[in-house]
């Protein structure tokens, strides 16, 4: 706007011309941004200052620290800062520190059976229980080590109906979850029975092993796998579809 000004004979002209392009910029604004051009607010001078010395305190320790650390730093030196604006501030100046350890995966694409195909389609309401089971596994960082967790639920319900858990991310601990969610219906007299469930999860070696496949063939239980990179799944199965009908998780 200040380039275009004099030719348009003021700022109004201007917003006027960019509203028809649907651009509705008020020439309040313009004056606004302006005058914090010209005189900065309190905030922004102590935010410049505060960036110089985030900055000389990240280079300064072999730009490793975090923004729990150059906090910390900053307090020792006498600068009263919150924590939450050093976070803002290291953001806005894209520096990040080290991080101990190595990120945790827990699912890597399988290839040692032949996909199954994706039955719920992302639509998880069921009728009745053993209809339709989800399953999967998270890790737990403990001082001992990563523990992995594996679970079964049935989607009917919203219960867990079997788990398991192992220091090793193999076949075995997922198998067990399943015996185990076999062993927890014939328990509850709600046997699975052939033909009617749906093993739903997503493409993990874990959950196209052979012996999955086998395990679930020899139960009569249908393999479903879901398709990669998809986050929907889980996003459905904690809103809950709209065709679902939860019934209370006590029941059954």
């Amino acid at each position: 706007m200040d380039e275009h000004r004099d030719r348009f004979g003021g700022v109004e002209p201007i917003c006027r011309v960019l509203a028809m392009h649907d651009c509705k910029i008020a020439p309040s604004t313009y004056y606004a941004h302006r005058k914090r051009q010209a005189t900065p607010s309190a905030r922004t001078v102590r935010d410049s200052g505060l960036k110089e010395l985030i900055r000389e305190v990240f280079e300064s320790n072999y730009r490793v620290y975090g923004a729990r650390k150059i906090w910390r730093e900053l307090n020792r030196r006498g600068h009263a800062v919150a924590r939450c604006t050093v976070e803002r501030l290291i953001r806005e100046l894209n520096i990040t520190g080290a991080v101990r350890g190595k990120r945790v995966i827990t699912t890597l694409p399988g290839g040692q059976a032949g996909r199954a195909p994706d039955l719920p389609d992302r639509d998880f309401a069921a009728g009745a229980p053993n209809r339709c089971w989800v399953a999967d596994f998270t890790h737990v960082k403990t001082w001992a080590g990563v523990v992995y967790v594996a679970f079964v639920v049935d989607t009917f319900s919203r219960r867990v109906v079997g788990w398991s858990a192992a220091t090793a991310k193999e076949t075995v601990f997922v198998l067990d979850a399943l015996d185990m969610a076999l062993w927890q219906r014939d328990r509850d007299q709600h046997p699975v029975q052939p033909g009617e469930l749906r093993h739903h999860s997503d493409a993990g070696p874990q959950y196209t092993s052979f012996r999955l496949a086998e395990h679930l063939d020899a139960a009569g239980i249908a393999a479903s796998i879901g398709s990669v990179g998809d986050a929907y799944d889980c996003q459905s199965l904690r809103t809950g579809s709209r065709k679902d009908r939860v019934a209370p998780a006590e029941a059954v």
